[in-house]
């Protein structure tokens, strides 16, 4: 059995999946140099990762048997010509809820205390700089109630942040009454046609002045230009990144240069741990799909 991994990076997972292939199963790296339809043409199984996986793909390859997506969201995978096609699709759900929760509080923790400014106060040897600011009795908007943003929801509660979440089914007016009672927001939904631009310039308009928001979930779901527009005013005070609109970024973009911009590089669910445990359900579907078993976390 084939299985093509198409993602354009993570390969210490491809490495540790490699590791616990099932016997007659080979894994190909896609290296995105050409056609993604030639690279995954006779697979039987495609992990696309970050690369997605349209209609047309799915169609133009009969031979595919399974769509396994490494990770949670499987927002570019079409599911409706998947399951047209009779191609089931998985994803890796609660294999990187902690992780990502860490992540989020670390780039909370990074704004609190200016660690973009870091380096260039020990560069220059100045002592008791930058000043931070206490997270203590500030308000924390979670939006996403998975565990992801449940991890995050209770791991700010122990620091003292006072904290409110919203799920699925939120108004707009919900959420921007929510928005203005908001000192910090972070992120933990899907990307779908209800979350795509959720942040909008009237959500931005929503905050009160200095607020801080963090993005760990998927780019999108900020609209660019809302987010722009809200640190050239001054709105907002901080915003922390993991993920982006388009992957590969381009890390000379000035967004990511600017002062009250700090970025990782779409590394939430990245730790030893997680990328264990979806190595490892990757490789128990594959063996399932091998043996005509029920296959794990089924989405179409």
């Amino acid at each position: 059995m084939r299985v093509v991994y198409c993602g354009s990076g993570w390969w210490p997972l491809v490495d540790r999946l490699r590791a616990l292939l099932p016997d007659g199963v080979t894994l190909e790296v896609w290296a995105q140099k050409g056609p993604m339809a030639a690279a995954i043409a006779g697979a039987q199984v495609v992990l696309p990762s970050n690369a997605g996986l349209s209609g047309v793909l799915i169609q133009e390859t009969p031979s595919l048997r399974l769509i396994q997506q490494p990770a949670a969201g499987y927002d570019g995978i079409d599911l409706a010509i998947a399951q047209a096609l009779g191609v089931p699709v998985c994803n890796a759900p609660g294999t990187n809820g902690a992780s990502v929760a860490e992540a989020a509080l670390f780039l909370i923790l990074s704004l609190a205390r200016r660690a973009k400014w870091v380096p260039t106060a020990f560069a220059e040897a100045q002592i008791g700089a930058p000043v931070g600011r206490e997270l203590r009795g500030r308000r924390l908007l979670i939006i996403g109630r998975g565990q992801s943003g449940s991890a995050l929801a209770r791991a700010a509660d122990g620091l003292g942040l006072r904290v409110t979440s919203l799920g699925r089914g939120t108004s707009r007016v919900e959420l921007h009454a929510a928005l203005a009672q908001a000192d910090l927001v972070s992120l933990h939904c899907p990307l779908d046609e209800a979350t795509r631009g959720l942040l909008d310039d009237q959500a931005f308009a929503a905050l009160p002045n200095g607020a801080w928001v963090i993005n760990c979930a998927r780019g999108p779901i900020i609209d660019r230009g809302a987010l722009e527009r809200a640190l050239a005013s001054g709105r907002l005070g901080g915003v922390g990144l993991d993920v982006y609109w388009q992957e590969p970024w381009d890390p000379t973009d000035p967004l990511y240069a600017h002062p009250e911009v700090i970025t990782l590089p779409h590394v939430a669910g990245s730790t030893e741990e997680s990328l264990d445990r979806i190595a490892a359900l990757v490789a128990e579907n594959l063996r399932r799909l091998q043996a005509g078993a029920p296959l794990l976390h089924r989405v179409a």
